[in-house]
C-alpha cells in the first residue's frame, strides 16, 4: 500500500525546512501534499518565497494520511498551533498510532499538547524549556529524534536527516539509505 504525508503550510513557515520534507518524500514514492491551513491556494513563507498548495485544511481527511508534517519557521510555527482544526487532528492521529513529525520550533506544538511527556525530543537551539517544561527529555545534540510514532528535529540545518528519517519510518531504513546516496547526502 502507498505511504501518505501531508505537510503543513502557515504564513511565516520556514522555507528549506518545509519544502526539503517534501521533494525527499515524493522522490522516495510517499504521496505528499502540501496543505495550507487557512485554505489559500497560495502560502508564503518566513523569507517571502511563496509556495502553491494541494490543498486546503477544509478539504482534507486526515485519516488518510500516514504522517503529519510541521515546519518551523516563524510565525508559521505560532500559525500552526493557533490551528485547532489542525492540533485536534494531530492528537487524533496520534492516538491512532500514526506518525506525527515536527522541525525546528514546531516541536513545541507537541510539547504543548502533551504529546512528549516522557519521549526524547529536539527542538531549535534555544528553545529547550518548550520541551523541559512539558516533561521531554531534551536531546540537544540530536540531529532528529525519533520517539515512538514522533519525530523531531532541530532546524533549517538538520532539514535533509528529518527528512530521510520519516522515510526510514515510513519505508524503511535500506529506502532512507538509497535516498540519501541518490542524493549525495552524506553525514560527513
Amino acid at each position: 500500500m502507498k505511504k501518505s504525508a501531508a505537510v503543513f503550510f502557515a504564513t511565516g513557515f520556514e522555507e528549506i525546512e518545509a519544502l526539503t520534507a517534501v521533494d525527499l518524500l515524493r522522490r522516495a514514492g510517499i504521496e505528499t501534499v502540501c496543505v495550507s491551513i487557512d485554505n489559500e491556494k497560495r502560502v508564503t513563507g518566513s523569507h517571502n518565497i511563496t509556495v502553491e498548495m494541494d490543498a486546503g485544511l477544509d478539504r482534507l481527511d486526515f485519516g488518510l494520511y500516514d504522517i503529519l508534517i510541521c515546519p518551523g519557521g516563524m510565525p508559521g510555527t505560532k500559525n500552526l498551533e493557533a490551528c485547532e482544526w489542525l492540533t485536534k487532528n494531530i492528537r487524533a492521529s496520534y492516538e491512532n498510532g500514526k506518525y506525527i513529525a515536527a522541525i525546528c520550533a514546531a516541536p513545541g506544538i507537541f510539547a504543548h499538547m502533551g504529546l512528549l511527556q516522557g519521549r526524547k525530543a529536539c527542538i531549535y537551539p534555544g528553545m529547550e524549556d518548550e520541551l523541559y517544561q512539558n516533561g521531554a527529555a531534551v536531546c540537544a545534540d540530536s540531529k532528529v529524534m525519533k520517539s515512538g510514532t514522533i519525530i523531531t528535529s532541530r532546524g533549517l540545518g538538520t532539514a535533509i536527516p528529518f527528512a530521510l528519517e520519516i522515510v526510514a519510518a515510513l519505508l524503511g531504513q535500506e529506502k532512507a539509505d538509497a535516498l540519501a546516496r541518490s542524493i549525495v547526502y552524506t553525514e560527513d
